[in-house]
């Protein structure tokens, strides 16, 4: 969440990989009513759900929605803003996690409400937008910029370049829960039905649009950046009826 700051395409473009079955177009979206998705090997868990409301001095109220995946490498999408940090610590310890669990750290992209509890995690591999290091300034290679995904847990959990809010800006996607594939998707929607919100905040509207619906095609819920998850809903017997194609619970 960001003030909008307009500029001019960097030229990239988005090559995630395909579903594990073949997407039918969306045909809309239902709120999920769940912050725990179960899975194997990796389950997701809302920790914190982010929001945002427009103040009358003009000025805006926000803090990001903040996940974790639990599973082989105890990742963390997002950190919510500095001024949470307390709060943050306390979320995770009542799931049983000190910051040195946790293997991966990704922050959608750089803002201060996504990012700004970064330093808890120094033992972790981390990713902030398209910066990828390690250790005391050890900067990775990868090739999110050229619209590859970045393979966490290769055939579970990789991200993928989802440019539009900002240039950098990338996704967490995540196989096999009970709901299907789920996508953490940082500010590429602040929230379902945002079509009055998310272009005023978006740093390339064009991009932005293009990104939102290759991830509709992908998911079958998504975590938005400042509100509750949603189900990506679809035809019958389509992904977005679940791993089998059946209609999942409400």
């Amino acid at each position: 969440m960001s003030l909008p700051v307009h500029t001019a395409p960097l030229g990239l473009s988005l090559r995630p990989t395909a579903p594990s079955s073949p997407a039918s177009p969306p045909e809309g979206t239902a709120p999920l009513g769940l912050s725990l998705i179960p899975g194997t090997p990796y389950s997701v868990l809302v920790l914190q759900e982010g929001y945002s409301r427009a103040l009358p001095d003009g000025t805006m109220q926000a803090d990001g929605t903040v996940t974790l995946l639990r599973g082989p490498r105890l990742t963390l999408v997002d950190t919510g803003g500095p001024w949470g940090r307390e709060r943050l610590l306390g979320l995770l310890a009542a799931q049983g996690v000190a910051p040195g669990d946790v293997s991966h750290v990704v922050c959608t992209h750089g803002h201060s409400d996504h990012a700004g509890n970064l330093n808890l995690f120094p033992g972790a591999t981390l990713l902030v937008g398209f910066d990828l290091s390690r250790g005391e300034g050890l900067y990775l290679p990868h090739n999110l910029g050229d619209g590859a995904p970045y393979p966490i847990d290769p055939g579970h959990v990789e991200v993928l370049p989802t440019p539009g809010h900002t240039a950098a800006h990338t996704s967490v996607l995540v196989r096999g829960t009970a709901l299907g594939t789920v996508l953490v998707a940082g500010d590429l929607f602040e929230r379902e039905q945002d079509e009055a919100a998310w272009r005023a905040l978006s740093e390339d509207p064009a991009r932005q649009e293009q990104s939102r619906r290759r991830a509709l095609a992908l998911a079958d819920v998504v975590i938005p950046g400042h509100g509750p998850p949603f189900r990506v809903r679809r035809g019958e017997g389509g992904p977005g009826g679940g791993p089998t194609g059946r209609e999942t619970p409400p």
